[in-house]
């Protein structure tokens, strides 16, 4: 079995080896398998099924790993993208009142197109054609979008008539007695939750978000906020989502819209992850990724097989760099991944146990390391700088992802255009600009 191993996924070539491989799946399983629980909490927010979006996420996190280790030989893992499913529960569902069953629709489409483009010049042409500015801004943003659903989720921000939005409180009054205050649990646990998960990846714990996770849920077991019943169960029936996909009206103008953000979406951010995880390990070759166009046929199949399974679009996690880190080199790091997912197939009441409040944190601290792209933004050029900005803020404030890239596409061409530096737009992008300012005036945010 070793040589088999060797010779399929090139260990040697790699100068790795199985142990290394191996420990390196189980450290990437350990930074990202936190998924396991956001997203089925995140897309049961839209109505769906808790127990079947989990099992969903298992498959299709395995899936994507072992096309991605088997196909493409990267040690890069695949699972429901964060973002991608705030996107789909809370302005899709929840904001364009679209049904979560048109939703997936959307995404089984976005995929569909994502395959025909990995084997097309178009992907590399829309790719290079977004500026750099627009490209970090819209990591930025989504990491802001991230962290105002955790902070409006765990009670920190609230709504206020007055001002929009305000802090929570510290204490709440204790109903029937007036007078009488009691500490705000669900907001204190997700701040120490926050603040556990920082510190433990200071000290460079393995596994930090979920073991923040999994600690802020055994507190708030004892105080009654959560439920915990037992650890491993049978495995929860897919039924409630599996090829539940409704394709009726799906291609009227909003929709269309929302199809076209899954896939740019996942298009840059699949991109930007795979090259950034094979630069980490070494596995550039003149700069470019070799066997690119077979590791974007494995995020593409995986967002395919997720919709249909019942789960928002499938992405690359950068969370691979761990792996990478300890060694990872092969494909092999991906299948371990994707074993690991699939074993957590009969854990669905662990997962099932964590209240919302718990999952907070790990939003907000992912939401800091995707705040990172905005260093990359040339703020000196303020005809880069405000379109990015516009990007950034529109997402969070408007609660919208798509509204926040469409205003980014719009005041590029915009502000190039009236500083006289109209040749600096790709034909791409002024198309694009043209597509949304029309969709708004139309057919409205």
């Amino acid at each position: 079995m070793q040589a088999f191993l060797d010779r399929y996924f090139k260990l040697s070539a790699n100068k790795t080896t199985v142990r290394t491989e191996l420990m390196a799946g189980l450290t990437t399983f350990l930074t990202m398998c936190y998924i396991i629980v956001v997203n089925p909490h995140t897309l049961s927010l839209s109505g769906m099924d808790f127990g079947a979006v989990f099992v969903a996420t298992c498959i299709s996190s395995a899936i994507g790993c072992f096309i991605m280790g088997m196909l493409a030989n990267y040690p890069i893992a695949l699972a429901p993208g964060m973002g991608l499913n705030a996107y789909f529960t809370f302005s899709v569902v929840k904001g364009m009142g679209v049904p979560w069953q048109v939703a997936l629709a959307a995404v089984f489409v976005s995929g569909i197109i994502f395959i025909l483009f990995s084997f097309m010049k178009v992907r590399e042409m829309l790719v290079n054609a977004l500026p750099m500015s627009l490209k970090m801004a819209i990591a930025a943003g989504i990491g802001l979008f991230l962290a105002l659903i955790a902070l409006k989720g765990s009670g920190v921000i609230v709504g206020n008539e007055a001002t929009l939005v305000h802090m929570g409180e510290f204490r709440v009054p204790v109903e029937g007695q007036p007078g009488v205050y009691a500490p705000n649990w669900p907001m204190l646990l997700a701040m120490l939750g926050f603040f556990v998960i920082v510190v433990l990846d200071y000290y460079r714990v393995r596994g930090a978000i979920i073991l923040g996770i999994m600690g802020i849920t055994l507190l708030a077991i004892p105080l009654g906020l959560t439920r915990f019943d037992r650890v491993v169960s049978s495995i929860p029936s897919i039924a409630p989502t599996f090829m539940q996909m409704d394709f009726k009206d799906l291609f009227s103008g909003s929709l269309v819209a929302v199809i076209f953000v899954f896939f740019l979406v996942d298009l840059f951010d699949s991109t930007g992850t795979l090259v950034g995880v094979a630069h980490r390990a070494g596995l550039l070759e003149n700069g470019r990724l070799p066997r690119l166009k077979k590791a974007l046929f494995a995020d593409s199949v995986a967002i395919v097989a997720g919709a249909a399974l019942g789960t928002s679009s499938t992405t690359p996690y950068v969370e691979s760099a761990s792996g990478v880190a300890a060694g990872g080199r092969t494909g092999l790091t991906a299948v371990t991944v994707g074993v690991l997912m699939l074993a957590c197939l009969w854990f669905s009441p662990l997962a099932q146990a964590v209240p919302a409040f718990a999952t907070a944190p790990a939003l907000l601290y992912i939401g800091i390391h995707m705040m990172r792209s905005a260093t990359e933004i040339d703020w000196h050029d303020m005809t880069e700088a405000a379109p990015a900005f516009l990007t950034i803020v529109f997402m969070p404030f408007s609660y919208s992802i798509a509204d926040g890239i469409a205003m980014g596409f719009i005041s590029y061409a915009v502000v190039k255009l009236c500083c006289g530096r109209h040749r600096d737009v790709p034909p791409m992008v002024w198309g694009v600009a043209v597509l949304w300012a029309l969709k708004f005036w139309f057919l409205g945010a």
